[in-house]
């Protein structure tokens, strides 16, 4: 007989996936809600579903995820919605918008159900064993957001109605609005969700979208779902004592600790790969020692935020991609 998952994975192979949660760093803060749409080459919608989760903490204030507290100390933990969750994403492609947090969620609660089962299967008084599924399988997983940058957008909102009226998808202001928070969170999220499937065909049209195998992801030490190269990148020794910043006159030096922000038209893996490659540091937080950060604001005239803001005001160079490569390039002539 067919598994009837299966089945339904292969008619609506994708699903996008909405998130809120208590704060950004999966590692700490816990997940609050989940929406979910499962779809096909057409856009038709398959399964769906909307989950609401007891984080077993303060959830944060109303204005910041649309319930009042009591709902969700009413509402299951996410252990119990796991295994109905693996049913809706094993096999599919999984699209989210920023999807080292989003993901990172989903992995993080489901590793926290798992850990707490198996650590009360260890109870030899107890006669059932708990099974809670496991994280999820999804075949991919495509993020909106870094495929609108690696495509040349570089949003100054990176929220998904923002990004899609960047590229030309139409979409509500994501102004805030006193009508807007009066709406059930259930569908401003659900809302949310459609309108990633609609970003993910725009962004399939227009060109390379962000994907990568789950199995090519681990966790930073804020649990945010990063390549398996960036993680191990932050975590690696020097290969050389920092030289000091960069300086166009005098080129880069083995041991210059680099950072790379998001807002890059390319995938970050290929510049930490080069730096490392070429015997420099990568860092993922600035700091006095930083020598350099990569970032594509200024070589697109949008305002610097993030990482390459902090740069600029401490006065760390800020080098373009193209810059960079640049600069790689003439130490690969120092050293020929």
């Amino acid at each position: 007989m067919s598994d009837p998952t299966a089945a339904e994975a292969a008619t609506f192979p994708f699903v996008a996936v909405t998130v809120q949660a208590t704060g950004i760093h999966p590692a700490s803060d816990r997940l609050l809600t989940l929406d979910a749409v499962a779809f096909d080459e057409e856009g038709r919608v398959g399964d769906d579903t909307h989950l609401v989760f007891n984080p077993g903490r303060d959830p944060g204030p109303r204005h910041m995820h649309g319930h009042e507290q009591g709902e969700f100390s009413q509402a299951p933990r996410f252990a119990r919605h796991l295994r109905a969750l693996d049913k809706l994403l094993d096999g599919r492609v999984l699209v989210l918008h920023d999807a080292p947090t989003a993901w990172g969620f989903i992995v993080a609660e489901a590793r926290r159900a798992m850990t707490a089962a198996a650590r009360a299967n260890r109870n030899r008084n107890r006669r059932r064993r708990q099974r809670v599924g496991h994280v999820p399988r999804p075949e991919a997983i495509v993020d909106t957001l870094a495929s609108a940058r690696r495509q040349g957008d570089i949003p100054l909102d990176t929220r998904p109605a923002a990004v899609a009226r960047l590229i030309g998808v139409d979409a509500e202001d994501p102004t805030a609005s006193v009508e807007r928070a009066r709406l059930p969170e259930e569908d401003t999220s659900r809302e949310q969700t459609q309108l990633i499937k609609e970003l993910f065909f725009a962004l399939r049209e227009r060109g390379a979208l962000a994907q990568v195998q789950p199995e090519n992801l681990a966790a930073d030490r804020f649990g945010l779902q990063r390549s398996v190269v960036r993680v191990d990148a932050e975590n690696d020794a020097p290969a050389a004592d920092n030289p000091g910043p960069y300086t166009a006159s005098g080129g880069l030096k083995k041991g210059m600790e680099i950072a790379v922000a998001d807002d890059v038209a390319t995938d970050p893996d290929d510049i930490i790969s080069a730096a490392l490659d070429h015997g420099l540091s990568y860092v993922e937080k600035l700091s006095r020692q930083t020598s350099l950060v990569v970032s594509d604001a200024k070589a697109v005239g949008v305002e610097l935020l993030g990482k390459a803001m902090h740069a600029d005001r401490k006065r760390i160079p800020v080098l373009s991609v193209a810059e960079f490569e640049r600069a790689v390039a003439r130490l690969d002539v120092a050293d020929s």
